[in-house]
């Protein structure tokens, strides 16, 4: 359990229950973390290990059989999954494109004398449906409207870990593994101070967020029934607290997306004859729900799939190259326009800009580990210009994003810091710096928003040292 890391909704738990069930052999979890991978702090791993504190509380009646690894130094867990394996007839793994997960896979189909199968759970369109890489989100929403209606019936299971209920009961590790990799002890799952004992960045600390399945479900069913109806019209505006505010859970697998859909489905009394036959790409209608579902619902699958879909394809989708050529044209014709300021990473990332209205949206981003919504456009437009060249912007991006944002290293924020340079998007009036790549600015964002209780909260505050 790498990517799809809950116990319900997933295609991969769903698989592993079958094989067991048919096999007649127990069922054993793994769900590891190692402290090696990029940006490993306290708050990543909090996230992940909230997850697992879940995990282990669930399983402990069930037949299945659970083991949470948590490395405790680089290495460490070398030859842990080729050992287990050893004495497995069969290895179910998760499949997602992106950050670790496909070196594990490829880990897992090295492992000899047993079949590996790696388990698509990434969104409600498989990813091996699409045949091409979509360079926007009408090429793709046309995609989506032929393609995804045979799918949509198609659900992994809502019991999921329940259905194991009959599995021959795993009953222990072999002594010898157990010894050599021991299980997450109940302090590292219960308290946080525990991180500190791990050779990860301790200057990231965890946020107020608490991550697992359970916390996602009841942040799920509050945006259904109190801000879906108005996310259509309010979503953008940070006062109005209408967004979702799921992407965390969607990030670390704790959450998926067919849940997700169905919540809304039925709060909207939904079924598939309701949808449109036509294969138009256009944004709304499509569905046969309501404007504001319809609204989420295109961010959710439209979006969200496309950044999977892209990342699936392109292996170096993290690339300035991989940018349209039309974008990376403008982009080099306009890097050496004069820039207003130039900011060095350290300053970015402790909110040190003459622009009140991005200083808030990063002092969010490090403090909470999200942007609002609509301020995330507008926070990496403003790199954009506080930088001596477009790639030094990319580089600035992701590591802002991906060091602090509990959503970051995912194809979705990936979707949206290459939006900043044009990716998925269309050429506009031509400007300085920007070049025809689409601008933005903290004034126009100002007039159109209502931002007066975020300001009071985020807004400038006496300055900072560096949070790097």
């Amino acid at each position: 359990m790498t990517a799809t890391r809950r116990l319900v909704w997933n295609y991969a738990l769903d698989q592993a229950v079958e094989h067991a069930r048919r096999l007649g052999r127990p069922l054993l979890v793994m769900e590891p973390i190692n402290v090696d991978y990029r940006w490993a702090s306290d708050r990543h791993h909090r996230a992940i290990i909230d997850g697992m504190r879940e995990h282990e509380e669930t399983l402990r009646p069930s037949p299945i059989g659970y083991f949470p690894y948590v490395e405790p130094e680089p290495g460490a867990g070398h030859g842990l999954l080729a050992e287990l394996a050893a004495h497995a007839c069969l290895v179910v793994t998760d499949d997602s494109p992106v950050f670790f997960t496909p070196e594990l896979v490829r880990a897992a189909a090295r492992l000899e004398g047993v079949c590996v199968e790696a388990v698509d759970s990434c969104g409600l369109l498989p990813l091996a449906t699409a045949d091409r890489t979509f360079g926007t989100a009408y090429s793709f929403r046309r995609f989506l409207q032929k393609e995804l209606p045979e799918h949509l019936l198609q659900k992994p299971s809502p019991e999921g870990y329940q259905q194991a209920h009959d599995l021959k009961p795993f009953q222990a590790l072999p002594e010898e593994i157990a010894a050599r990799w021991p299980a997450a002890s109940a302090r590292l799952l219960q308290e946080r101070s525990a991180l500190a004992d791990l050779p990860i960045d301790h200057a990231v600390g965890p946020t107020d967020w608490v991550g697992g399945h359970a916390t996602g479900v009841e942040r799920l069913h509050r945006f259904v029934d109190s801000a879906l109806p108005r996310y259509g019209e309010e979503r953008k505006h940070p006062d109005a607290n209408a967004a979702s505010g799921l992407s965390p859970w969607l990030h670390y697998g704790h959450l998926s997306t067919h849940e997700a859909f169905q919540a809304v489905a039925d709060s909207e009394d939904w079924g598939p004859t309701r949808l449109s036959q036509r294969v138009d790409g256009r944004r709304s209608g499509w569905w046969g729900m309501s404007a504001s579902a319809e609204s989420f619902l295109d961010e959710l699958v439209t979006w969200r799939e496309l950044g999977y879909v892209y990342c699936t394809r392109e292996p170096d989708y993290d690339r300035y190259e991989t940018l349209p050529d039309w974008a990376l044209d403008t982009l080099e014709e306009h890097s050496a326009d004069p820039r207003e300021h130039l900011y060095s990473l350290e300053e970015l990332a402790a909110s040190r800009t003459s622009d009140e209205l991005w200083n808030a949206a990063q002092r969010q981003l490090v403090e909470e580990g999200i942007i609002q919504n609509y301020l995330r456009m507008l926070w990496g437009k403003r790199i954009l210009q506080w930088t001596e060249h477009p790639r030094e912007a990319l580089d600035v991006m992701i590591e802002l994003n991906n060091r602090y944002a509990l959503d970051g290293r995912d194809p979705n924020s990936y979707s949206g810091i290459f939006w900043v340079l044009g990716r998925f998007d269309r050429g506009w009036p031509e400007r300085p710096v920007f070049g025809k790549v689409r601008s933005m600015t903290s004034a126009s964002t100002r007039r159109k928003l209502r931002l007066n209780d975020y300001l009071a909260r985020w807004g400038d505050q006496p300055s900072l040292s560096s949070p790097m």
